[in-house]
This record gives C-alpha cells, sequence and structure tokens, in this order.
C-alpha cells in the first residue's frame, strides 16, 4: 500500500497517520480467538473475501489472536491483496509456551514483529500497535524500538492500544503515535475522560474497537449461560449473571429508538461511534456475513443529534451496571477509568 499523505480526508473516509480508510474496518479477532469455538477455516475465509468485496479497506489482527493463527489466516487470505488495504497488527503481547506473555522490551517487539511478517506473508505492516504496555518497561523504550521498526522500513506507522492520555503524551514524545485503539462504546465512554482530547491535540486517530459492546449492542446475546467456557465474556462483569439481566433491560427502550430511525441497534451504535468525532474509526469484529455487511452500511448513517441524545440516555456510563474488565485484566491495562458508582 503507498500512502499519500494529505490534510484531510474525503467524503466518508477517514485518515490514520499518511493512510486514508472507510470509517468502518474489520477487527479479525474472534474469526480465531476468544470467543468461543471459532469459524471454520473455509467460513473465516469466506467471511475475509467479502469484507475485501465490500470495500473494507482496514484489517485489524494482533500477534496474539490465536496465537498466531489469525495472522497466518489474514496472510493467507488476503496477501495475495495486499495494496488494497491497510494492514494493522500488534505487538508486546504474544503466546509463548501456551501461555499469553505482555512483554514490551525492544528484543521482544522486534522478534513479534519480524513473526508478525513472516505469518502475514508481508514485508511490511502499515500501523503496527503496541498490544499492551508493559509497565516493567519505560513506555520510550517500547516506543523508540517500534521507531526503529519504521527506520528499517518493516512498520509505516506505529499505535498503542489500551492506554491513557498521559502515556499516549510520552509515546508521542519518542516517534508521532498514528492511532491508540482502545475500546469505545455507548456503554463503555473511558476515552471521553482524557484520551479523546489528548488524541486531538496530537493528530493522533481513535480506534474504537468492541464498538458494538462485545454483542451486546447488536442484541445478539440474550442468555449468558450459552456462552461456551472459552468465552472471555464469562469473566467481565458486564455480562455476570447478576449484572446481565440488568444491562439487557436497557436493550427494551434503545430497540424502538433504533427502530425509528429506521436502522438496527447495532447500526446505531456503530452510528453514533463514528458521530462522536471524524478522527475516529471502528473495528467491529464478527463471524457472520450478514452482520459483516450491516456493519458496513451503518458507515452511511448520519444520526440526527436528537437520536443520539435519546440513545445516549438510556445507554451510558450511569445506567450499564458492571465493571468493562475483571480485577486482573484492569490491572493490565493503562485507560482512564471512572470513579465506580455510588
Amino acid at each position: 500500500m503507498n500512502p499519500t499523505p494529505t490534510n484531510s480526508a474525503p467524503a466518508n473516509r477517514r485518515r490514520i497517520g499518511p493512510f486514508e480508510v472507510a470509517p468502518v474496518g474489520l477487527g479479525c479477532m474472534n474469526l480465531s480467538h476468544a470467543y468461543g469455538t471459532p469459524p471454520s477455516p473455509a467460513d473465516a475465509e469466506a467471511l475475509l473475501r467479502e469484507a475485501l468485496d465490500l470495500g473494507i479497506d482496514l484489517f485489524d489482527t494482533a500477534a496474539l489472536y490465536g496465537f498466531g493463527a489469525n495472522e497466518e489466516l489474514v496472510g493467507r487470505v488476503l496477501g495475495p491483496h495486499r495494496s488494497r488495504f491497510m494492514l494493522a497488527s500488534k505487538g508486546g503481547m504474544a503466546g509463548v509456551d501456551g501461555k499469553r506473555v505482555i512483554d514490551g522490551r525492544p528484543e521482544a517487539l522486534r522478534r513479534n514483529c519480524e513473526d508478525s511478517l513472516r505469518r502475514l506473508r508481508t514485508d511490511v505492516i502499515d500501523l503496527y500497535y503496541l498490544h499492551r504496555w508493559d509497565k516493567t518497561v519505560p513506555i520510550e523504550d517500547s516506543v523508540g524500538a517500534m521507531a526503529d521498526l519504521v527506520r528499517d522500513g518493516k512498520v509505516r506507522a506505529i499505535g498503542l492500544s489500551e492506554v491513557s492520555a498521559a502515556t499516549l503524551r510520552r509515546a508521542h514524545a519518542v516517534h508521532p503515535v498514528a492511532a491508540v485503539q482502545n475500546e469505545y462504546s455507548l456503554w463503555s465512554r473511558n476515552p471521553e475522560i482524557a484520551l479523546l482530547d489528548a488524541c486531538r491535540a496530537l493528530g493522533t486517530t481513535l480506534v474504537a474497537f468492541s464498538p458494538l459492546g462485545r454483542g451486546f449492542l447488536a442484541n445478539g446475546l440474550r442468555d449468558v449461560s450459552t456462552l461456551e467456557a472459552g468465552d472471555i465474556r464469562r469473566g467481565m462483569p458486564r455480562f455476570a449473571p447478576d449484572s446481565y439481566p440488568e444491562n439487557l433491560a436497557l436493550l427494551a427502550a434503545a430497540e424502538p429508538i433504533a427502530a425509528n430511525a429506521g436502522c438496527s441497534l447495532g447500526q446505531l451504535a456503530l452510528a453514533w461511534v463514528l458521530g462522536r468525532g471524524d478522527d475516529i474509526v471502528a473495528i467491529p469484529g464478527t463471524t457472520r456475513i450478514a452482520h459483516l455487511r450491516e456493519n458496513w452500511a451503518a458507515r452511511d448513517i448520519r444520526l440526527d443529534p436528537a437520536v443520539a441524545a435519546r440513545i445516549e440516555a438510556v445507554i451510558n456510563r450511569h445506567s450499564v451496571r458492571g465493571a468493562r474488565y475483571n480485577a486482573a485484566t484492569q490491572n493490565e491495562i493503562d485507560t482512564e477509568e471512572f470513579p465506580p458508582a455510588g
């Protein structure tokens, strides 16, 4: 892909560093990782090909996802079409001897990148994120190593994931940070505390992962007891049996708002995220082609301010029950957090 820097993106395009992409990309994680049994290789390949045919031009993966399997999938299916999309991946958190390991040392990041390049069947990654800040390593050291990857031509732009405004500023002082990937949706509003303002001050794009609330805002999960044992939502307080019924009740009030707006609830949720600023890109994930098409269509929805206000009044940080992560996971990330309710 040949980046062509411009002062602004054309209509319905958004900038990430030197690149221009559609407002809606594809998060590839759940094709291999984290949400129970992944789809068959044939179904995963079909979804990736459909995404490319639709016009999706940002594909997001990571060394961690399936301990390399997701990058191999993306490389095998999309490698022959490399010039048609922006490729994003992540290092600093990977599978080592069958275990998830956070390691932000320069030598680990270089090794992660080399492994990712091989699996992705490419000689350069357009956007390479630090998947987690390893708090035992100064962020300046990790970002310095990523800057070396840029100078070596292995990476075109760098990003951070699950970080605070303060960490972003420290990192940006070492090398420009093109994007920060943090969770952002109607029910996860943490970037509004400080990160969004910092991103805008620095010219950094916010890439919103889980913009559909890990499926909640797509209204596709009615009974959490049906989740498979390996589904990460089983360890998330919002999906716990003592919280989820109250959260589900919010959907009964939200669905008529979407119906009146002429779209699905999932599309309304995506349009809300995209409407927060033209410096935000959303990367919903899915295993179903029908949902993929629905998510892609949301890029053309422009919410009336009154509709946005109505949905915000129903689903917000005060109305949602349960923390975003459990305590162990929360300790691994660096994002700002709202004070506990009450």
